[in-house]
């Protein structure tokens, strides 16, 4: 750089020696010149107002100041034990010093005022006399002559700095004399506690300091910064000078980054007193040549790494031929320090790309006073490593990527200091932290420190300013990628041809040296390590290595998309890594291994031209990392946050696990073999990769880190099975490694099922460890076990086509196995966490039977399934073992775990109690209830004309409305519908319960369909012809009594009844005579009927046919029903029974509803529009590269703009969800007022269907959504575009929404019991509801429901929604950095489902959960998820930073956005499941509308016909 300039550095030595000659003092004997300075200077420091007032010199003439000038120059060279003297002459010349300044002091002589810059000159080379290092003084006498240096440095360090008068001279002199006495005290070998030693910091921060001011009053001419420049080469075996030069670096790139990148660029904060180091007048001109100079200042840093070049200086030389035994130059004591020294230069280096990187905002950099010790301390407060180095303790640089702030022992400490994140946009690790180094002999030791994650990666973010990859390495590539490959095999090759040439050219040795020292050495002792003491071999020297290498990553991992980086850039960065990536046999982890792996998280994730040549380099990295629970270290000395470690290298892990399904059979190269014995192809990594993942599960602590791998674990499971679905045709038999590449030798072993990755292998091998590790590790942590229940109902819902029914049956025992031991725990333990944990787990198990419904086939499944199931529902199970006799509901006490664990467990036994087997119906999976309601049915209803069901008021006043248990409503419907041709006793049920609303049909029949179903109805059935022909009867007398009744001897009972004689006598024969006529007028009667009968068209005589009467058609059905199925059961209770005290009055098994209120209608119908599923809504966003506003983003969707998108946009939506018209659709639709709703007309339909068919992508709301449900949940993809803005506004008043008025009467706002204790208190009081699961209603006379045993809250907060008002985003990006700047507060207005007005809050942008998808160059799909800071709100299987295939991106999005909101529900006190909201409004309409009638009564009205 100055190469044309000549060196000052021989005026520097003619000045040195001019001083010490200069006086003509020493032309006389040392003794007579001591009386002379003594008697001299004694008089002269009287004047100067010290010990008494100053008084105006003497010297009024030029002659006598240069004569008074002469003897203190002497003076100042006096031996130190002189010091008092000594003192005098310092004191003198730092008065007549300020001479300069603009206000001198009254002792100053006359002549120096008058011209200052001449004798100001002569005084600062006069001062060089001081500096002289004195031989064989005691440490007392030369901490007194460090004292007096300190003054005089001080002095001239505030003159030049107040000064106004001094010329370019001067300015020139100052700085050459602060060369000269650098140059004497530091460039001879360090000697501990000598004067060099205790001034070297305070000799060096002066020198820059004052040469910062030179910047700014008189620029240093060319030769000058040539000058400084050798001289610091002279001085790099001295820690000071590095940390100083770091220190006046980060200085000037604070100022550079200012003015070059605005002030919306992230600051560089420096210590304060750094801050001030560069002068007020610095011009942004001057600054950025000034940065540029010092940082060339000390050359290229791996120059600290040779010995041999460090001390080829003449002071080395003359300590080598001088020492006793005979040594070489670099056996210098004092050159153990060189690895420290290196250390620190390349964290200078480190920290100054952090600055450009944007990585400076919590980037500390503290420096220590001379001697002062460092504390090293850990940004996260962890790990505090304390110096123990008896030398001055190097000044540690804290830099951002390398641990934390140095605590300044001396000066003030640097409070709050945090590690600096690591380099990438997303960077999942948090600050990285690349070995921090304690200085300390005989080596450095080295930290890695991490920072705490507030929230799932949640790294230190870039700067979006940031400069250009390219631009950063031209300032930094020479000196990093050099120190990268330091010990390495080419460094290696590299020394070798250095020192074949040194022995040709011994001359080429000897760097820029100057004063004609020579160099001794010998040059082939390069190529001799033997010769090196054992603390510099090369690899002392590792932890400077691993500083630059995870620089050199954090710079590669700043790519933007679409950045350009140089090719030679790239090639040489991967031949660094790939020489840094090298495992030795030991298979150890060194700090190189472990700063890569810190900071190169994002590498997979950028695009970088040909990164896969290093995925062999880096999958081995991770198998030593990961799948060992001790990590093997190749020094004990590493210090560092293993779990950071880990977590850096499960980030690389997440963004390398679907390459081998990707690019298949496509060769990998090797950088340095030309030959192909060591290619791999992408599928032979893949059971590598599978094996790190699962073992590193296996040995995972770490909350954190096991959430991540669970998320990595379901990507491969079912990448795997979508892979072998799609490109194999579903051959899932086949391992697609042994399929694609038999001929590549890989030996595929079948019979081994842990060596197969196919999908069904993965499948059993996760299921198996995720479930083991569940019951024995993870059950206590909420966080983990949540993933892990996420993950294995994950695994249920895949679809292989060999699924093992053992497996599965084994993962729902284990399942049921963790609520049991979860129940168990003791009181102290239950906590909302642990309830929470126990209704994932019943989700999960939810969605296995759903999945594998023949499980329940199975009786053992069976059994267990009940068994969990009672105990969520009653708090303890029937049988506690086997052999235990059955103990009866009506005998056990209710003692759930909570009311929510119930509520869980009550909601799975209605599962598969209904729904196991069945779903989706016949509705289809968007509604789990009947589509038919009141008017649906009146419609096909014989006795309604059409015209008359309008309103549903009318279709309701058909039906009779019962409830049963309080939680059920029965709607019964007496007539026959239209289509049943059999009239039969029919009635017909709607059925309104907690989990939805079921239409039956029921006929009472005496015989079965299949004997009853033929039918004839003609009106003649035909008879076979009579018979006429009668059969002849003989005659015979007819007798009232046997024939020998005459000779039965008759007895007193005989003639108890008088006989007719007897009879006219008491009687009179009128009477008799009456009788008689009587009798004959009757039997005349009867002959004429007789007669009449047998003359009639109808008599037998005339074979008239019989004709069957008319068929009924008044049934009362409803009463039939209500006694068939014991509804009438009015059975007494006995009290004084524990079993049958139901509560006193008895419960009722059925209330009357009154449905005359007009209000019963609205009210039934709002109980239909609560969903008995959960339903979430998520927002598509497309976001176009560069687009920051939210009318630009929803116009992407815009019909013209369409055609533009990326064409995997399209593809990615058809997979979340399926198309569904709103006006056909029966579920949720993303929008409160028109979900849940029943079918239009067809007509309707066509009209809807024509208006859409042109839109593809038009998801927004109006007329199309994409939707997709299972048996207990719900989710809508909406893909806002303007219109949403102008329903949102329309709607806002609440006009569209008043109908649905409140979701919830407002007397149903419980709060949700947690804890087990109130719970099973509260339970044990109400003892009448041992036989019934509902809420009890034993006060009649209530006008309120009373409320179920749940603990009570804060009464007024918003829990009427099924949720808290939660958004879930969907962006697709095509420039990955826009998700810094997407406008989540704007977009909120065209994300409104309508349930806003029901609360009292409206969504926050800070509560939103955004899931960022950005399309890779390789087809793949990056993933950032970004997300409010709460304990449970990230969710698997996505996780931050993870690389998806497109093939599972929808279905791996989805179950994300469904596990993100199951988990807020889980954490959400207020939250009411749905089967429970239904219960309180079913409630709330039984205490509307209830009628209180007797037993009579009640029995009465089944006799009174609907209308």
């Amino acid at each position: 750089m100055y190469s044309e300039w000549a060196s000052l550095s021989a005026q520097i030595s003619a000045n040195s020696c001019g001083a010490q000659c200069f006086s003509v003092l020493n032309k006389f004997p040392a003794s007579a010149g001591r009386e002379v300075v003594v008697s001299v200077v004694k008089q002269l420091g009287t004047n100067l107002g010290i010990t008494q007032n100053a008084e105006p010199s003497h010297l009024v003439k030029d002659e006598e100041v240069k004569w008074c000038m002469d003897v203190i120059c002497f003076g100042l060279s006096l031996p130190l034990q002189e010091h008092e003297t000594i003192k005098d002459c310092v004191n003198v010349y730092c008065e007549w010093l300020t001479a300069l300044h603009p206000q001198p002091r009254i002792s100053v002589p006359k002549p120096i005022c008058e011209d200052a810059n001449l004798y100001a000159r002569q005084i600062i080379n006069h001062f060089h006399n001081l500096f002289v290092p004195r031989q064989g003084e005691s440490a007392d006498t030369i901490k007194r002559q460090a004292v007096l240096c300190h003054r005089v440095l001080r002095t001239l360090q505030q003159t030049a700095q107040i000064s106004q008068l001094m010329d370019r001279q001067t300015w020139d002199t100052l700085l050459l004399f602060l060369l000269a006495i650098n140059e004497i005290l530091l460039a001879p070998p360090t000697v501990k506690d000598d004067v060099g030693d205790q001034l070297c910091e305070r000799v060096l921060s002066v020198l820059f300091e004052v040469w910062l001011l030179a910047c700014v009053r008189s620029f240093p001419s060319p030769s000058m910064w040539k000058t400084l420049q050798e001289s610091c080469a002279m001085w790099r075996h001295r820690v000071a000078l590095v940390d100083q030069w770091n220190r006046v670096n980060l200085a000037l790139t604070a100022r550079l980054l200012e003015f070059s990148y605005g002030p919306a660029f992230p600051q560089l904060k420096n210590a304060d007193e750094d801050g001030q180091l560069i002068p007020i007048g610095m011009s942004n001109d001057c600054v950025a040549q000034t940065w540029y100079r010092f940082l060339r200042m000390i050359g290229n840093p791996t120059a600290l790494c040779s010995p041999h070049i460090i001390s080829k200086s003449s002071h080395f030389v003359q300590w080598a031929l001088t020492h006793e035994k005979g040594a070489e130059t670099h056996q210098h004591p004092c050159l153990q320090q060189l690895p420290q020294i290196f250390l620190n230069a390349m964290k200078g280096i480190s920290s100054q790309v952090d600055a450009f990187l944007g990585l400076s905002k919590t980037s500390l950099i503290g420096l220590t006073g001379g001697g002062a010790r460092n504390a090293i301390s850990s940004s996260s407060g962890t790990t505090t490593s304390s110096t123990t180095s008896g030398a001055p303790a190097s000044s540690t640089v804290a830099i951002g990527g390398s641990g934390g702030g140095a605590a300044n022992a001396a000066g003030p400490g640097i409070p709050g200091s945090t590690g600096a994140g690591t380099g990438g946009g997303s960077a999942p690790t948090p600050a990285p932290t690349t070995p921090t180094s304690t200085s300390g002999p005989p080596s450095a030791s080295s930290s890695i420190n991490s920072l705490p994650l507030t929230s799932m990666g949640a790294g230190v973010e870039l700067a979006v300013a940031r400069p250009k990859c390219n631009s950063i390495l031209h300032v930094f590539h020479e000196w990093l990628f050099e120190a990268a490959h330091i010990g390495g095999d080419t460094w290696r090759q590299n020394r070798k041809k250095q020192a074949c040439e040194a022995s040709k050219r011994p001359s080429s040795m000897i760097m820029e040296h100057r004063k004609g020292s020579i160099s001794l050495s010998q040059p082939n002792s390069l190529n001799d390590p033997q010769s090196l003491p054992p603390t510099l071999t090369i690899d002392k020297y590792e932890s400077g290595r691993a500083e630059a290498i995870g620089t050199l990553c954090k710079i590669f991992c700043a790519k933007k998309t679409g950045e350009e980086i140089l090719p030679v850039y790239l090639a040489r960065f991967y031949m660094a890594l790939q020489q840094c990536l090298k495992i030795t046999e030991s298979r150890e982890c060194d700090e190189t291994l472990a700063s890569i792996l810190l900071h190169s998280s994002d590498l997979f994730r950028l695009d970088l031209d040909g990164i896969n040549v290093l995925l062999p380099g880096f999958i081995a990295a991770l198998e030593i990392v990961l799948p060992d629970k001790d990590l093997k270290l190749k020094t004990q000395s590493m210090v560092f946050n293993r779990t950071e470690l880990r977590r850096s290298a499960i980030n690389i892990l997440l963004s390398i696990m679907v390459l081998p399904l990707h690019y298949q059979t496509l060769p990998i190269r090797d950088l340095t073999s030309e030959t192909s014995e060591k290619m791999f192809t992408f599928i032979q990594l893949k059971s590598r990769l599978m094996n790190i993942l699962m073992n590193a599960l296996q040995v995972e602590t770490d909350a954190q880190n096991t959430h991540m791998l669970l998320g990595g674990l379901l990507l491969c499971v079912q990448d795997a099975v979508t892979f072998e679905e799609t490109e194999l045709g579903g051959g899932g038999g086949g391992n697609p490694a042994s399929i694609s590449h038999n001929s590549s030798g890989l030996q595929h072993h079948e019979a081994n099922l842990l060596s197969s990755d196919n999908a069904h292998a993965l499948f059993v091998r996760a299921t198996y460890l995720v479930c083991h590790r569940l019951i024995s590790s993870w059950k206590t942590d909420l966080n983990v076990s949540l993933a892990a229940l996420e993950l294995l109902s994950g695994l249920a819902r895949l679809h292989i086509r060999e699924t093992d029914a053992l497996e599965c049956k084994r993962a729902v025992k284990w399942i049921c196995d963790y609520i049991c031991y979860q129940c168990s725990r003791p009181p102290p333990a239950h906590s909302k966490d642990l309830h929470s944990t126990i209704v994932a787990a019943f989700q999960c198990t939810a969605a296995w039977l759903m999945q594998h419904p023949y499980l329940l086939q199975d009786k053992d499944c069976l059994q267990t399934v009940l068994e969990v199931v009672e105990l969520g529902i009653s708090g303890t199970k029937s049988q506690s073992k086997g052999t235990d006799i059955p103990k009866f509901k009506d005998e056990k006490e209710l003692k759930p775990a909570s009311m929510r664990v119930r509520d869980a467990a009550e909601n799975l036994l209605t599962i598969i109690l209904e729904q196991v087997g069945y779903f989706p119906s016949e509705c289809g999976p968007e509604s789990i209830s009947s589509l038919l309601d009141e008017l649906a049915l009146m419609k096909h209803c014989n006795s309604m004309v059409p015209a008359a069901a309008a309103s549903s008021e009318q279709a309701i006043a058909k039906f009779k409305y019962f409830v049963t248990e309080n939680s059920t409503i029965l709607a019964l419907l007496e007539e026959p519908l239209g289509n049943d041709q059999d009239p039969q006793p029919t009635v017909t049920l709607l059925i309104r319960g907690p989990f939805g609303r079921h239409a039956w049909t029921m006929q009472l029949r005496h015989l079965p369909r299949s004997k009853s179903g033929i039918k004839y109805h003609a009106v003649n059935p035909g008879r076979p012809i009579p018979m006429n022909d009668v059969t002849q009867r003989p005659e015979c007398e007819q007798k009232n009594f046997p024939d020998g009744v005459d000779k039965v001897q008759p007895c007193v009972a005989d003639y108890s009844i008088p006989t007719i004689e007897q009879m006219r006598e008491q009687y009179g024969t009128a009477s008799i005579r009456e009788l008689e006529s009587m009798l004959e007028n009757q039997s005349i009667h009867e002959k004429l009927a007789w007669a009449e009968a047998d003359t009639s068209a109808d008599s037998l005589s005339h074979a008239q046919e019989c004709v069957p009467p008319a068929v009924c058609h008044e049934f009362h059905a409803a009463r039939l029903f209500l006694s068939h199925f014991g509804f009438l059961g009015f059975e007494t209770r006995n009290p004084h029974n524990p079993a049958e005290a139901l509560g006193n009055p008895p419960q009722r098994p059925l209330i009357v509803l009154d449905t005359k209120s007009t209000a019963f209608a609205a009210d039934l119908d709002r109980l239909d529009k609560l969903s008995a599923r959960t339903h979430d809504t998520v927002y598509v966003f497309y976001v176009k590269s560069g687009q920051t506003s939210a009318q630009q983003i929803i116009g992407n969707m815009a019909e013209e703009q369409s055609a533009n998108h990326d064409p995997h946009f399209a593809s990615m939506l058809q997979t979340l969800g399926w198309p569904v018209q709103v006006s056909e659709h029966s579920g949720w639709t993303g929008f409160a007022h028109n979900s849940w709703s029943l079918k239009g007309t067809p007509e309707e339909q066509q009209q809807q269907l024509k208006s859409t068919a042109n839109e593809l992508l038009n998801y927004n709301g109006s007329q199309r959504v994409l939707y997709w449900a299972d048996v207990c949940s719900e989710i809508a993809f909406v893909v806002p575009t303007t219109w949403n803005l102008r329903y949102n506004s329309d709607t806002s008043d609440g006009g569209s929404i008043s109908s649905t008025d409140q979701m919830i009467g407002p007397s149903n706002v419980w709060a949700r019991g947690e804890t087990a204790g109130e719970g099973a208190a509260g339970l044990a009081k109400s003892k009448s509801r041992n036989l019934s699961l509902e809420l009890d209603t034993s006060r009649r006379d209530a006008k309120e429901p009373v409320p179920p045993t749940r603990r009570k809250g804060n009464v007024t907060k918003p829990t009427l929604l099924a949720q808290a008002p939660a958004k879930i985003f969907l962006v697709w990006l095509e420039s990955y950095e826009d998700y810094l700047n997407f406008p989540l507060e704007d977009v909120l207005a065209y994300t409104r489902t309508g349930e806003e007005l029901h609360t009292l809050q409206l969504p926050r942008a800070a509560d939103c959960h955004v899931i960022f998808v950005h399309s890779l160059l390789s087809g793949l799909l990056r993933v950032k998820l970004q997300g409010p800071p709460g304990r449970m709100s990230f969710a698997t299987p996505l996780v931050d930073g993870m690389v998806l295939s497109r093939r599972v991106v929808g279905n791996l999005v989805r179950q994300t956005a469904l596990n993100i909101s199951r988990r807020r529900r889980l954490d959400n006190d207020n939250y009411q499941p749905p089967h429970v909201r239904r219960r309180l409004k079913v409630q709330d309409i039984v205490q509307k509308y209830k009628m209180d009638l007797s037993e009579a009564e009640l029995l009465g009205h089944l006799f009174q016909r609907a209308i």
